[in-house]
């Protein structure tokens, strides 16, 4: 007895902040056999998801461990600081990191922002568990909080508001995926992510010529003349009933 056919799908992970509805779509519309489910993914889980077969690609932010993954960056992120809606930060349009001086800015476990100095603000008591909790410390007044911008956006809330950090490290979005598993699946997202059309041939062996029909091939034969023939000088009006026409002369008058 056969084994039924394995129907081929692909999973995407993804983190919060990332949206990949229009990647989707464009993926529905091309592979409508091949179901794509989306994995969430926090982004500290999703190299660990990507090596453990849990998803075939997934979008992750950068920086990440590259063990054994490929990546191809794609976006960066603005940087937000997430303040009440009657803050003083609220007045201004952006502010510097050095702005934040006097404020107790918040700091997630799951930051995601590479802080490479220290933080600016002063730190709080203990550092809240996820940025969503961040956000709800935010709401309370207990502090500010230093976000990518979709996390803010994903995280909104009525009583809040958000406005740019300069001179703040920004998050890149990138499209990973396990080194030794370039599929043909993985490579068809990978074009559809870059902006390939669906008659792209990179990545793809070329369509070979296809033959000519019989109709199109006659058709082809009867435009051509025919060897040994030429058609200069021909007349087209000319033919035999035109010849005939040249001979014939007056009718004589009987006498």
């Amino acid at each position: 007895m056969t084994s039924p056919e394995v129907r081929p799908s692909f999973r995407l992970a993804y983190v919060p902040g990332v949206t990949p509805t229009k990647w989707v779509r464009i993926w529905n519309e091309r592979l409508p056999d091949v179901p794509l489910t989306l994995v969430a993914v926090s982004p500290a889980e999703a190299p660990d998801a990507l090596r453990g077969g849990a998803a075939d690609a997934g979008f992750v932010r950068l920086p990440i461990d590259r063990t054994d993954l490929s990546a191809i960056p794609l976006y960066t992120e603005a940087t937000v600081v997430v303040v009440p809606k009657d803050h003083l930060v609220a007045a201004v349009e952006e502010v510097s990191a050095a702005d934040l001086a006097d404020e107790i800015v918040l700091h997630p476990l799951d930051d995601t922002l590479d802080w490479e100095g220290a933080l600016p603000g002063r730190p709080a008591i203990e550092r809240p568990a996820t940025t969503e909790d961040a956000i709800e410390l935010v709401a309370a007044g207990v502090g500010v909080l230093v976000v990518p911008q979709s996390l803010a956006r994903l995280y909104h809330r009525k009583d809040l508001t958000y406005r740019t950090v300069l001179e703040a490290p920004e998050s890149r979005i990138a499209l990973s995926w396990p080194e030794e598993e370039t599929t043909d699946l993985v490579e068809e997202f990978i074009g559809i992510v870059r902006g390939r059309t669906v008659n792209s041939t990179r990545g793809r062996p070329p369509t070979p010529p296809q033959p000519k029909s019989k109709r199109a091939e006659t058709a082809a034969a009867k435009r051509k003349p025919a060897a040994g023939r030429s058609s200069a000088g021909k007349n087209p009006r000319s033919g035999s009933a035109g010849s005939k026409g040249a001979k014939r002369g007056k009718p004589r008058r009987r006498s």
